[in-house]
C-alpha cells in the first residue's frame, strides 16, 4: 500500500514541501531514498523504538520510503514523526484519509516523546501557502507555528497522542494565538535607559541621528568613556518592530534554532554583540549544515562590534557587501542560499593600541605612527560605509557626580519615530526602502538636495579632506536625516555642518603624530 505524508525542508529562511512516500508490501527489507543525511537515515532506529514503546510495531514487511523532491537534501531528525505516521498508515494501522491535508513534523525520542525542532515558523508559513488545513508539531513548537493565521496547529507531546488523534479517539485542540493582539500588547520596556548616561550629549545626539535614519555608527574613544554602555542602550530608542518585521525576524531565529520552547513572535529588535574572535562563517552564515550568521540574526536590529580593529581582517571585509545590499548570498559546492542582513552596524574602538590618544588627562604612550597603523586595521572602503564616525571622551568626575539624570530614552525615541514616519511616507512607493540609509542614488538626487549654501559647505569639505564618492553620499543621507529630525523639507547649512562633523576619521589631522 502506498501512503503519502507531507513535511518540509528549509532552504535559507524559507521552506519547501517534502513528500514522504511510503510503500509497504511483501518481503522483509527497509530502504530510504531521496537524499537523506545521516540523521534522517538513523530515524529508522528511533522510529522502531518509539513505536515499540507506544504499543505499536514497525511494519514487519518490506518498507520503501522516498523523500521527494529527491534532489533536495533532507537534514535533521524532524522527519521522524512523518516517517512513523506514513509507515503505520501504509501498513493499515492508521487511517490515511486526513494525511493529505496535514503537514507533520517532529523528532521522536526512544520512548515516543516528541522533541522540539527548529524552523517551525517558515514551515507553517509554507503550509498555509500550499493550502494545508493543519499542521502537527511537537507541543513545545505549537505556539511558534500558531503565529500563522488560518492554519490549525495541533501540538502533540508523544507518538501515542498523534496516533490517537489520527484515529479519532483522542482529539487535540488547535493552538490559538491572536498574533495582532499579542503583538499590539507587547510591552516595550527596557532594563537600561539613556537617562542613566551622564554627559556625552554629542554622542547621544549622534545615536539619535543614527536611529532616525538607520545609519551605521562608529564610536572612537579611550577605555571607560562609555562606548559599550551607550551602545547597549541603543535598542531603547529604536522604533518598535512592525508586524511584518517581527514575522521576518522570528523566521530567522526559528531557522537558527534560537527560539525557546513556547516562543511566539519576537517583539524587540535584535541586539547581537559577537566576540572579536568570531569566524567569517559564524558572522555571515553557512557551514556544512547552512545556518544564518550573526549579521542575519541582527536583521531588523543592531549588530554591535566592540573592539572593532581586533576583529580579523577577513571577518570585517565580508561585511562590505551585506552593508550595501542588505542581504548575504552564500554559495558553496552543495548549495546556494540567501539570507537577509538588513542590520544597523554599531562599532566601537580605542583610538590607539594603548587606548589614550586624545585623552584629556592621560598621555598616549604609543610609538610614532602607531595610531594610524591601528586605524589601518579597518579598510578605507569599510570605513566609508559607516555613516557616522564619532569621537568620544571620558566624562569628568565633577560632571558624573553632579549632573542630574539625562533625557529619557522614551523622549528620544518619540523624535526618532516622528522622523521615521516622515521617511515612511516619503518612500511609500519604493519597495524595500524604509529609511534614509537605504536610499539609492536616484532617491538621493530626488530627496536629498541641499540648498546652495549647504552644498557649498559639502563641496569645500570634500575638496579639503579628499573624500570618496561614497563618503559624499553618506554625508547627504545623514544630512537628510538631520533635516527630518528638524522637520525641515530642505537640507540647510546647519544640517550640513552637523552631518560633516560626524566624519571624524576623515579629518587629515586625526591620528597624526
Amino acid at each position: 500500500m502506498l501512503v503519502k505524508t507531507y513535511g518540509a525542508a528549509l532552504q535559507g529562511i524559507d521552506a519547501i514541501i517534502v513528500t514522504i512516500e511510503t510503500v509497504v508490501e511483501r518481503g522483509f527489507s527497509f530502504c530510504m531514498v531521496g537524499l537523506p543525511d545521516t540523521a534522517v537515515k538513523e530515524s529508522y532506529q528511533r522510529v522502531m523504538a518509539a513505536m515499540h514503546q507506544s504499543g505499536v510495531d514497525f511494519p514487519r514487511r518490506s518498507v520503501m520510503i522516498n523523500l521527494s523532491p529527491a534532489d533536495v537534501r533532507k537534514e535533521g531528525a524532524a522527519y521522524d514523526l512523518p516517517i512513523a505516521v506514513s509507515a503505520l498508515a501504509a501498513d493499515g494501522k492508521l487511517p490515511a484519509d486526513r494525511l493529505p491535508s496535514l503537514m507533520i513534523m517532529g523528532e521522536l525520542s526512544l520512548d515516543g516523546t516528541l522533541l522540539p525542532i527548529g524552523g517551525v515558523l517558515p514551515m507553517a508559513i509554507q503550509a498555509r501557502k500550499m493550502g494545508f488545513e493543519g499542521m502537527i508539531v511537537p507541543e513545545r513548537n505549537a505556539t511558534e507555528a500558531a503565529v500563522v493565521n488560518n492554519l490549525n496547529v495541533y501540538g502533540a507531546s508523544s507518538l501515542t497522542q498523534v496516533i490517537g488523534f489520527l484515529q479519532g479517539t483522542a482529539p487535540i485542540e488547535p493552538t490559538v494565538v491572536d498574533t495582532r493582539a499579542e503583538f499590539a500588547a507587547a510591552q516595550q520596556t527596557f532594563d537600561v535607559d539613556f537617562s542613566e548616561v551622564k554627559g556625552q550629549e554629542n554622542v547621544k545626539r549622534a545615536f539619535e541621528v543614527a536611529c532616525a535614519g538607520g545609519h551605521n555608527i562608529l564610536l572612537v574613544g579611550p577605555p571607560g568613556s562609555g562606548k559599550s554602555m551607550m551602545a547597549k542602550r541603543l535598542p531603547s530608542i529604536l522604533p518598535p518592530l512592525t508586524l511584518a518585521e517581527a514575522l521576518e525576524t522570528t523566521k530567522i531565529h526559528s531557522v537558527a534554532g534560537r527560539l525557546k520552547g513556547g516562543s511566539r513572535l519576537l517583539t524587540r529588535r535584535p541586539f547581537r554583540a559577537p566576540h572579536h574572535t568570531i569566524s567569517p562563517v559564524a558572522l555571515v552564515g553557512g557551514g556544512a549544515n547552512p545556518m544564518p550568521g550573526e549579521i542575519s540574526l541582527a536583521h531588523n536590529g543592531v549588530l554591535f562590534l566592540d573592539e572593532f580593529p581586533e576583529f580579523s581582517r577577513a571577518v570585517l571585509e565580508v561585511m562590505r557587501q551585506p552593508l550595501e545590499d542588505r542581504s548575504i548570498s552564500i554559495a558553496r559546492a552543495r548549495y546556494a542560499i540567501e539570507y537577509p542582513a538588513g542590520f544597523m552596524l554599531v562599532a566601537s574602538m580605542n583610538p590607539c593600541p594603548c587606548g589614550y590618544y586624545n585623552h584629556p588627562t592621560r598621555p598616549c604612550v604609543c610609538q610614532g605612527g602607531a595610531v594610524q597603523k591601528y586605524l589601518n586595521r579597518i579598510s578605507g572602503p569599510l570605513l566609508d560605509r559607516i555613516d557616522l564616525q564619532v569621537e568620544i571622551l571620558p566624562v569628568p568626575f565633577d560632571e558624573i557626580a553632579s549632573t542630574p539624570p539625562g533625557e529619557p530614552s522614551a523622549d528620544i525615541r518619540r523624535r526618532v519615530m516622528e522622523a521615521r514616519a516622515l521617511q515612511a511616507e516619503r518612500f511609500a512607493g519604493e519597495p524595500g526602502v524604509h529609511c534614509n540609509a537605504q536610499m539609492s542614488t536616484r532617491l538621493l538626487n530626488t530627496y536629498a538636495r541641499p540648498t546652495e549654501k549647504a552644498m557649498a559647505i559639502l563641496r569645500d569639505t570634500m575638496l579639503r579632506l579628499d573624500m570618496s564618492a561614497r563618503a559624499y553620499t553618506r554625508i547627504l543621507k545623514v544630512a537628510r536625516t538631520i533635516a527630518d529630525l528638524d522637520h525641515s523639507a530642505d537640507i540647510l547649512p546647519h544640517h550640513m555642518h552637523e552631518a560633516v562633523g560626524y566624519r571624524t576619521l576623515d579629518r587629515s589631522t586625526w591620528g597624526a603624530p
